[in-house]
């Protein structure tokens, strides 16, 4: 069904790099979004009326409030495409991330009500009457809950949209709700005297809270700033590393500025000896086929790497040996090698994962200690730095 819906409403559907296709993806989650939980409602609020239930009947206003979200929801991708202009030379990516926050705004506030009319219901309990056949059409309103969750996730991750994975996550904790609504339907037909409908309601209700929640703490962590992704990092450094010419690839960092809009920076480890005009060839075309897969507008910085220099790897091997009886997964790069009056002058930067609490002033006098039973006088200059990419790697 998603695909057929893809190939019927959207044209160039695998050009997800295009504003226009975005935009294309955008509207068809918000109008099925809409006629969806439009339908819903009125079948849940019906089943609320007729059984007394009132977990089905806030759980039909919550749909209601879904139906409004995805209204707002298609003005954001409305205005995160349009194009960038004097004032925001980076796009109007970001306003689906601000939009995305009302959503949360309005699942707090349907949980909130609910929460409050189930406490009343707990403490003045009304017995909810139970209907076969309404019990029915509940658990098809389910099936229907948990496509929209799949159609929504399919859709986010196609094109990378943190509205519709909002928008899945939503529709998956509704199929919860409205699980435990229908579960306590079913145990006040058994138990009349117990104030099941009220206790289901507030369950339902944290479940509305733990959505909201999930939501916008995620919107909140993309507008400070998320790692970059590691699969998109890995991409990047394998076409990098197509290129012969190059030894090595780090410090990659990547800033997203939303939907279709992100641009990066990496080092480029090259030979020493290579003709400068020969290195910009290289990553120049690097920077273009980085864009033409992935979107991603990447500037690369050449770091010069003297192969001929024996030293090299026997002082690379010296401080890794000691960085990893600390942690396996400290890592080095930009290691630089100069003599100066018989003393070998190194500059490198250690790479921290931020799970690892060392203190670097250890680590230092560690390396040091090292270095100090070298063949020749050593001098170190050690940058300590974390990585911006999942995981802690670069």
């Amino acid at each position: 069904m998603t695909e057929y819906l893809i190939r019927r409403f959207i044209k160039n559907a695998d050009d997800v790099h295009l504003e226009s296709v975005r935009l294309a993806y955008g509207k068809l989650s918000s109008i099925t979004g809409i006629v969806c939980n439009i339908l819903l409602f009125i079948i849940k609020f019906v089943i609320g009326m007729i059984s007394g239930a009132i977990a089905v009947t806030g759980d039909a206003f919550n749909n209601l409030s879904d139906a409004a979200a995805c209204l707002v929801t298609f003005a954001g991708y409305k205005l995160s495409a349009k194009p960038a202009d004097r004032e925001h030379p980076f796009g109007h990516g970001r306003m689906e991330y601000i939009f995305s926050q009302g959503i949360a705004f309005m699942i707090f506030l349907v949980g909130y009500n609910l929460l409050k009319s189930s406490i009343e219901r707990i403490i003045t309990p009304r017995p909810a009457v139970f209907h076969p056949v309404v019990f029915c059409i509940l658990l098809l309103t389910i099936a229907v809950k948990l496509w929209m969750s799949r159609f929504n996730r399919n859709l986010g991750t196609r094109i990378n949209s943190v509205a519709m994975l909002a928008t899945a996550e939503d529709s998956r904790n509704d199929v919860l709700a409205t699980g435990i609504a229908a579960l306590s339907m079913l145990l006040s037909a058994f138990v009349g005297s117990f104030p099941f409908d009220g206790i289901a309601g507030v369950l339902v209700a944290l479940f509305i809270f733990y959505s909201g929640f999930g939501i916008a703490s995620d919107i909140i962590s993309r507008i400070l700033g998320r790692p970059a992704e590691k699969e998109l990092c890995d991409r990047i450094t394998e076409r990098i590393v197509r290129h012969p010419e190059v030894l090595g690839v780090h410090d990659v960092v990547i800033h997203d500025y939303g939907s279709g809009m992100k641009l990066g920076s990496a080092h480029i480890e090259l030979d020493q000896r290579m003709p400068f005009a020969e290195a910009h060839e290289v990553t120049d075309a690097a920077e273009q086929e980085i864009l033409a897969e992935t979107g991603v507008r990447m500037s690369l910085h050449m770091d010069p790497v003297d192969l001929k220099d024996p030293r090299r790897d026997y002082y690379e091997q010296l401080i890794l040996t000691v960085l990893h009886q600390v942690n396996e997964n400290i890592s080095i790069h930009d290691l630089r090698i100069k003599e100066e009056n018989g003393v070998d002058s190194l500059s490198f930067d250690v790479l921290l994962p931020f799970a690892a609490e060392t203190d670097t002033d250890i680590l230092k006098a560690k390396v040091e200690e090292a270095l100090a039973g070298s063949p020749n006088p050593v001098e170190a200059k050690i940058t300590f730095e974390h990585g911006y990419t999942e995981e802690g790697e670069a």
